[in-house]
């Protein structure tokens, strides 16, 4: 473990350097106004992710390394947690050491560790759950269960999937032997650990009528999200978490279903099939299900380990090792910023394979969207900041900006500080819940609408300019007005018409 450990810092000190290489991504400025508005839950989120967020601004700052160690950390302790399953699952040294490469060469664990994000605790937080329930299977103490149903609360303070996964594991284990466990006070007291530590997420939501519920269903209406045929689906799954590691969790997968010594943990091949089955269902996004597959390449790991056994298959280890590590080197620049916008261009020409496209609206970008998200903020904001030079100071004081996405406003929200801008307005996610702040909608600095929509609003309406242009960005050129005179009464009475949970 020693190693495992050398390892996961490396890994770590490596994030570290290379996350500030871009900029700020959009869903970056969520997390952080949400930092700065801390509730029990948000529109588009659990509260979890907002309140460490909190505890990282202020403890180191808010540069980009700063906000993005946490990411870094996770990433580089899902290295060990997936060793420590692996041993749990009686691999040796070789099984262990696998295990820890896959997880440094998966893209999709590159990419958690690389932005601040819900998925960038989800992987922890299932592997947790799966350490404490293969704790109780391989010391057979139910009291693991407990700590099962602590992680699994938090899991659902963090995004609310891992319910999916608990779910999945329920029913694995009513399919095996391990249903002895439901006769057991722990797992029940864990199931109410869980509960009452999501509870308070569970009122919000009741209060405000469930705005996750119908964000999500407007998404759906919408048809916002690239729905993937099962081949494809399948494709990109093994493209989550590097191709050349698709035989080794295919192979843990197989074992723990079908092979005799994981027999005990068949609940967790069960977890899998029932969490793929109901992702791919669902149509949820391909990125839905990263979170399961460190034990499954614990597992497969394990399996290679006992198959290379023989002395003449033993040349095979250090070849494997170093074949993943190559592979992951070859495709890490599609997730950790590496390589200036120019070259990462270039670079796209040469793979093998399209780099996925998960909603629509990211096609018309040059670089994907994890990268494009990370431009043109700057530039945003400049030209807002020009629009709020020419407001007089005396109206500045109710003078608003609204902005039309999270993206925008939470932008405003933290680069307009250095032009002292106000905080912005948004009908969209969580925005819409912070409400008009007070503003009586006579003086508004405007985003991205056009003028014949404003007019039937405003008695003026002053185009200012667009955004200079960023030929990385995913929103370019983005128009900004300043609108007098409102004919709609006052903002707070136009504001249950400006809810956009999209």
């Amino acid at each position: 473990m020693a190693l495992i450990w050398v390892i996961a810092l490396a890994k770590l000190l490596f994030h570290i350097y290379f996350n500030n290489r871009y900029g700020y991504f959009r869903d970056e400025f969520d997390y952080i106004a949400c930092a700065n508005h801390l509730a029990w839950g948000f529109v588009d989120q659990p509260p979890l992710v907002p309140f460490m967020a909190r505890i990282s601004l202020l403890v180191l700052g808010d540069s980009l390394r700063a906000i993005r160690f946490l990411p870094a950390l996770a990433s580089s302790l899902l290295v060990v947690q997936t060793a420590f399953i692996a041993r749990e699952f009686g691999g040796h040294r070789f099984a262990l050491l696998l295990s820890a490469i896959t997880i440094v060469v998966a893209p999709q664990y590159l990419s958690n560790a690389s932005l601040l994000g819900t998925n960038c605790l989800e992987p922890n937080l299932w592997m947790g759950c799966a350490y404490f329930a293969i704790l109780a299977v391989n010391r057979n103490d139910p009291r693991y269960w407990l700590w099962f149903g602590i992680i699994a609360g938090l899991g659902l303070q963090e995004k609310y999937s891992i319910a999916l996964f608990g779910f999945g594991i329920v029913i694995g284990l009513l399919l095996c032997a391990q249903r002895r466990f439901f006769l057991n006070r722990w797992i029940w007291l864990g199931g109410l650990a869980a509960f009452l530590i999501f509870l308070p997420n569970l009122l919000w939501n009741l209060h405000y009528d469930w705005p996750f519920v119908q964000l999500m269903r407007n998404i759906r209406a919408d048809g916002r999200d690239v729905v993937l045929p099962a081949g494809q689906y399948f494709f990109q799954q093994t493209l989550l978490v590097n191709p050349l590691t698709a035989p080794i969790w295919v192979t843990g997968l197989f074992a723990l279903l079908i092979s005799e010594r994981f027999k005990p943990f068949r609940f967790l091949g069960w977890s899998y099939l029932v969490c793929y089955s109901a992702f791919f269902t669902l149509h949820g996004k391909n990125y839905y299900l990263a979170p399961i597959y460190p034990m499954l390449l614990a597992a497969g790991a394990v399996m290679i380990d006992s198959a290379l056994a023989g002395p003449r298959l033993k040349w095979l280890k250090p070849a494997i090792a170093v074949l993943l590590l190559v592979n992951g080197a070859y495709l890490m620049p599609i997730v950790v910023p590496v390589l200036p916008p120019e070259a990462f261009i270039n670079y796209m020409k040469y793979l093998p394979f399209k780099l996925p496209v998960m909603e629509h609206a990211h096609a018309r970008a040059t670089l994907p969207q994890w990268y494009s998200d990370q431009f043109g903020w700057e530039e945003v904001v400049a030209e807002t900041a020009a629009a709020w030079n020419g407001i007089p100071a005396s109206e500045r004081s109710d003078c608003a900006i609204f902005a039309q996405d999270y993206g925008q406003a939470g932008a405003i929200d933290f680069l307009g500080r250095k032009y002292s801008l106000p905080p912005a307005l948004s009908g969209h996610q969580t925005w819409f819940l912070w409400g008009p702040r007070g503003y009586s909608g006579n003086c508004i600095i405007v985003l991205d609408d056009t003028r014949e929509n404003l007019e039937q609003l405003f008695q003026h309406v002053e185009y200012v300019g667009a955004s200079k242009d960023n030929p990385y960005a995913l929103e370019r050129n983005i128009d900004v007005f300043i609108c007098r005179g409102a004919k709609f009464g006052t903002l707070a009475q136009l504001w249950p018409s400006l809810k956009h949970w999209r």
